[in-house]
């Protein structure tokens, strides 16, 4: 029962953070960049503050540093400027459907056995992904607010992959965040217009930093080796949906049915590709 309740608490949190990214962005409590910097700094300091306390030291090799925090730099730019324009679970959607697209494009590159059943899952969950951003009256998804989206999905993607590598994921993710803070910074000087910031927009990045993000990643590490690893990607399915229905409730954000079937055929698609067992 307590993994179950810590279950649906890591993917809450992961749901959260969307709608905490588009509450103070969307919402025009702080800037994008600005407010990624902050989650970053805040991820950070819990994280390592979680290694302090289990005894252990943030550190890793250099190379492995940079990889890790570029990757990480790359989801949070993406990730941060897409909610200028993008719903909370659309967002999420996006986000999470380019995740799992990418990752099972690069297992098949890489020499990965593929059976028919998962090759069709990913050509459902890429049609339906590209049926829900497609350009219409029902649901305004500008292409520039999918390629940042899309450009996030890709970096969370790698950073997944690189983390597989990992014998410590607590400490790892403590340096990488450190180092995407510090990369972080030069595109906040640079890229960033103008500087918005507020209470509650300082107070959301905190939150989304060092409770759904530093939190939530080590509540994930701790329950991820009790887990099939087919189960552990199926239960994440969830993150999308639940972010919606957080838009819903927190943000008053309409769900059509273009979004609705778009949603169920992504999920569908890569439920397929998870459960269907490989070619031999």
């Amino acid at each position: 029962m307590q993994l179950i309740a810590l279950i649906v608490v890591v993917l809450v949190a992961f749901a959260a953070n969307s709608v905490l990214g588009r509450m103070a962005i969307g919402g025009g409590y702080m800037d994008a960049l600005g407010f990624g910097l902050l989650r970053l700094a805040s991820g950070a300091a819990m994280l390592v503050f979680l290694c302090y306390l289990r005894g252990a030291v943030p550190r890793q090799p250099l190379m492995s540093s940079l990889k890790g925090g570029g990757s990480l730099t790359l989801y949070m730019i993406g990730f941060c400027l897409a909610y200028q324009g993008l719903d909370a679970g659309l967002g999420a959607l996006i986000l999470f459907g380019v995740v799992q697209i990418a990752m099972f494009g690069w297992g098949a590159v890489t020499g990965s056995r593929v059976s028919p059943g998962q090759l069709a899952g990913a050509a459902i969950a890429f049609a339906g992904l590209a049926y829900v951003i497609w350009p219409d009256e029902s649901l305004q998804v500008t292409f520039r607010d999918a390629l940042l989206m899309g450009m996030s999905g890709l970096g969370w993607a790698i950073y997944s992959l690189l983390g597989r590598a990992q014998r410590d994921p607590l400490v790892a993710t403590s340096v990488n965040f450190i180092w995407a803070a510090v990369m972080m910074l030069p595109f906040v000087l640079i890229l960033q217009e103008s500087l918005v910031v507020s209470g509650l927009g300082l107070a959301l990045a905190v939150v989304s930093g060092a409770i759904t993000s530093g939190l939530g990643y080590a509540l994930w590490y701790r329950v991820l080796p009790q887990l099939q690893p087919a189960l552990a990607a199926t239960i994440q399915l969830s993150v999308p949906v639940i972010a919606i229905l957080g838009g819903v409730v927190f943000l008053a954000e309409p769900v059509g049915l273009r979004l609705t079937l778009g949603t169920a055929a992504v999920l569908g698609g890569i439920a397929l590709v998870i459960w269907s067992p490989k070619r031999l």
